[in-house]
């Protein structure tokens, strides 16, 4: 569903992103760890073909995304830390208007449909969504994945600022995606939702991926401790 094959990223001598080889399968969930300037944005934006890659591929459904941007980018729905929407349109019109945009045209009840299950309070369908709350927003983000029908999700550090309920909420929104069969790829520095959310961790540390972990294979105190000592090298 989701491939990096020797994905490397330079700016000028700088390598943000050096030989990142992994792949996410379908109903997968892998989460990928790392401080600031580890390298995890970088590689969800070469994956969404935001910034070229210096070398290297990044491929959805087995298709290159420089080569095929448009085909790409139908099975993929991106939710970024911050989730840019129409603040003056309510969540159901930006909901309208963006699955709109991937060419998708439904009725009023299946909007709704679609923000029920993502968890978004009736009361909130028509309100404007410059008086939501982050984890709102984010719900307005996973609606718009149900909507696209969307293989492959990639997120990045999409639970920082919620608060504990609102992290766990998406989280339980995560694990039904994955449930539908979608592969999922997100940027984190939450230890715990990793662990109790992911199908496997990978550690990046410097650009490169320092390791790949099976979530049930480790517990959470080996992990954090296997995170500092990567961090603090």
């Amino acid at each position: 569903m989701l491939e990096a094959v020797a994905l490397t990223k330079k700016f000028g001598d700088f390598t943000a992103l050096e030989n990142l080889n992994l792949s996410v399968a379908a109903g997968e969930i892998f989460c990928l760890l790392g401080g600031n300037g580890a390298g995890k944005s970088t590689a969800i934006n070469v994956i969404l073909n935001f910034i070229a890659p210096s070398s290297g591929s990044a491929r959805i459904m087995d298709q290159d995304v420089t080569r095929y941007p448009l085909e790409t980018k139908k099975h993929l729905a991106y939710i970024p830390e911050n989730l840019m929407l129409y603040p003056s349109l309510t969540g159901l019109e930006n909901l309208d208007f963006f699955s709109g945009l991937s060419s998708e045209k439904y009725s009023q009840d299946e909007l709704i449909s679609f923000l029920t299950e993502a968890g978004l309070q009736e009361k909130f369908f028509n309100k404007k969504v410059a008086y939501y709350s982050k984890g709102m927003r984010q719900k307005v983000g996973i609606a718009l994945a149900f909507a696209k029908k969307a293989s492959v999700l990639l997120l990045d550090e999409p639970t920082s600022g919620l608060d504990p309920k609102a992290s766990n909420e998406f989280a339980q929104h995560l694990k039904r995606l994955k449930q539908k069969g979608a592969a999922v790829f997100m940027a984190t520095h939450d230890l715990f939702r990793a662990k109790e959310t992911g199908t496997r961790i990978g550690i990046m540390g410097s650009g490169k991926l320092l390791e790949v972990l099976k979530t049930e294979d480790i517990t959470f105190g080996d992990l954090e401790n296997l995170y500092v000592n990567h961090m603090s090298k």
